[in-house]
């Protein structure tokens, strides 16, 4: 057996055994009662849902020093990650073995991305700018629509905790890179507001390695230079409650710069990405709550060549929705409408530039005793495809004391993007959506040193949209099975916060009698799995990460592989008094050479040093 394969075997060991190891530690107790809202779009405490939920405190985010939001994200179970060259470059989301843009991301309920594309671009969302992150797995459509096919990714911005508190911070690091944050909150009896500004940059690293052109692979162009990239972002984030009936929130967040890549055809290009939008809720009573919710989240990209124009996608996303959450015989009657048109402007002349989806959605939660059923249903109707439903039920049973088990049976499905469909010369105006159906069983544990879960899943995705080479076009014609075994623990040991994370997963196409049957989806490693542990001695804290992921492929066709590494991250802190922070994290210590995209290279050994200001008071 490989080294790094009787590392990994060993690391799914540990987090599937460390509960019994932890038992025997003294720590405090820890509970799990964060109010989630993304699991079933009303709130309740972590320890109610029903799905498997990640959630990333502000806390842990300045406590992890992720020097990326995709590098953050890698902490989930079951997320793998591919990037096309370093800080800034395309990052791909794989969430439980389905692709990047099968996994719906939402920033503070309001849904993010390119319309072409069909995916997020996370490498341009600051993790400053964040307060909290919500990480929901499993099928979602039947509460949220297309895309949540693998699960879904909710960012809520920064907000307010309290009085008047102003921040920043100013960090160095590798290759130039330097990037500063600062911003205040202000809260009083009935409302309350955030502003933060964050400019990050760096002259990076050489995004694709050299070979790539002989070998028509990667970014198919030799560009023996350093890729940097510049990004400024500004939110503002407030509060206001009119009285005891009456409150409203609202948003505004853009994210703008310039990158630089390796390429034929372009190989650099300006960015933009807006969001914005409110809430105005109405509780008349104490059994019915009202929401209208409207927003906007636009993506703007240009590329070029050197110095010459090459082209643009601009695409526009409106949304507006309407939720009744209703207190009725014992349970949670939840009930709403959806609305979204979107369009796109580009140089290309797509057939069809604008469309409109309408859905409708319900769900009823209930407990009796110690059982917990949860089920939704939704149709969406889309002015491209005609009409889609999806649905899913949910159900826990406490069987003992700290010990529930949970099941959930839940279908979801993908809408083709403007690319898929209207790309001129490339797209097919046909096509279906993608379908999945997902079971999953799960045991969990909140013992008082922390918590642990276990969850077994397979998801089967039809009409799976894939280049046809008899056509020259994308068509439905592929299938695809997803088996997988996820282990977390969570807790204290010997004075450590100590978190472990393990994936066995096996994502193969499914297509009977295809050109690729039985052959791995690409970029998902078969074994995943992270460790992380910190502790604070007075005004000290020290921590470690250390993450592992088996050999993959970058192709269908498994012929290009991605070979496995192991990378080991350092960290440390010192409140040198009540209101300074300085903080240090080396990242790939041992400097491993490593690619999660075939031909594109990933930082070696690097540093950010950071000063951090906010007054204690």
């Amino acid at each position: 057996m490989e080294p790094h394969r009787r590392l990994l075997a060993g690391s799914v060991l540990a987090a599937l055994s460390f509960s019994s190891i932890a038992a025997f530690g003294q720590s405090a107790p820890t509970t799990l009662d964060q109010v989630v809202v993304t699991a079933t779009r009303t709130a309740q405490t972590e320890d109610q849902t029903l799905a498997p939920v990640t959630v990333i405190t502000r806390a842990e985010i300045e406590l992890l020093q992720p020097s990326s939001l995709q590098d953050l994200l890698n902490d989930t179970p079951g997320m793998s990650i591919s990037n096309q060259g370093g800080p800034g470059k395309v990052t791909g989301l794989f969430l439980r073995g389905t692709d990047a843009d099968q996994v719906l991301v939402l920033v503070d309920g309001i849904r993010v991305g390119s319309a072409t594309a069909g995916t997020t671009p996370i490498q341009d969302i600051p993790v400053d700018q964040i307060q909290r992150i919500e990480i929901v797995r499993g099928p979602f459509s039947s509460l949220y629509g297309s895309e949540a096919i693998g699960g879904v990714i909710q960012i809520f911005l920064r907000h307010a905790p309290g009085t008047f508190t102003p921040n920043a911070s100013v960090g160095i690091g590798s290759w130039s890179h330097w990037k500063a944050s600062s911003g205040f909150s202000a809260a009083g009896d009935k409302g309350w507001i955030a502003v933060q500004a964050t400019h990050d940059q760096t002259k990076g690293i050489n995004a694709c390695r050299l070979g790539a052109a002989e070998a028509f692979a990667g970014c198919f162009a030799d560009q023996p230079d350093r890729d940097g990239f510049h990004d400024n972002t500004l939110t503002i984030h407030g509060a206001y409650t009119f009285d005891e009936r009456w409150s409203a929130d609202a948003l505004a967040m853009r994210t703008q710069g310039f990158n630089k890549y390796d390429g034929t055809f372009s190989d650099s290009d300006d960015y933009a990405t807006q969001v914005a939008g409110g809430q105005l809720h109405f509780r008349p009573n104490d059994w019915l709550n009202l929401t209208l919710r409207a927003g906007s989240s636009d993506d703007f990209d240009t590329d070029y060549l050197g110095n010459s124009y090459v082209d643009n996608f601009d695409t526009r996303r409106r949304l507006g929705s309407f939720q009744s959450d209703l207190a009725l015989a014992g349970g949670l009657l939840t009930t709403g409408v959806d609305w979204q048109r979107e369009s796109i402007a580009s140089n290309y002349a797509f057939a069809v530039d604008s469309r409109t989806n309408r859905g409708l959605f319900a769900q009823w939660q209930r407990t009796f005793g110690s059982q917990s059923w949860q089920a939704n249903v939704r149709h969406d109707d889309n002015s491209q495809f005609g009409g889609k439903t999806t649905g899913s039920a949910l159900w826990g049973w406490d069987f003992a004391k700290d010990l529930r088990v949970t099941a959930s049976w839940g279908t979801a499905f993908r809408a083709p993007t403007f690319n898929d469909l209207y790309y001129p010369g490339f797209g097919n105006p046909d096509l279906r959506p993608e379908s999945s159906r997902n079971l999953e069983v799960g045991l969990r544990g909140t013992p008082a040193w922390g918590h642990w879960s276990l969850s077994v899943y397979r998801n089967d995705i039809r009409d799976v949209i894939t280049f046809d080479a008899a056509t020259n076009l994308p068509a439905n014609i592929d299938r695809a099975r997803i088996t997988g075994l996820e282990g977390v623990v969570d807790g204290k040991l010997a004075g450590w916060n100590v978190r472990a994370t393990a994936t066995l997963l096996n994502a193969r196409d499914n297509a009977t009698g295809g050109p690729y049957e039985r052959n791995e989806l690409p970029r998902r490693p078969r074994q995943s799995a992270r460790f992380d542990a910190d502790r604070s001695f007075g005004r000290f804290s020290i921590g470690a990460s250390w993450y592992l992921a088996g050999r993959t492929w970058d192709d269908i066709a498994n012929q290009n592989r991605l070979g496995g590494y192991a990378l080991t991250n350092l960290r440390a802190g010192w409140s040198f008094n009540r209101d300074w922070k300085m903080q240090l994290a080396l990242n790939n210590v041992f400097d491993k050479d490593y690619e999660t995209a075939y031909f594109y290279n990933q930082p070696g050994r690097n540093f950010m040093l950071t000063l951090r200001w906010q007054p204690a008071g």
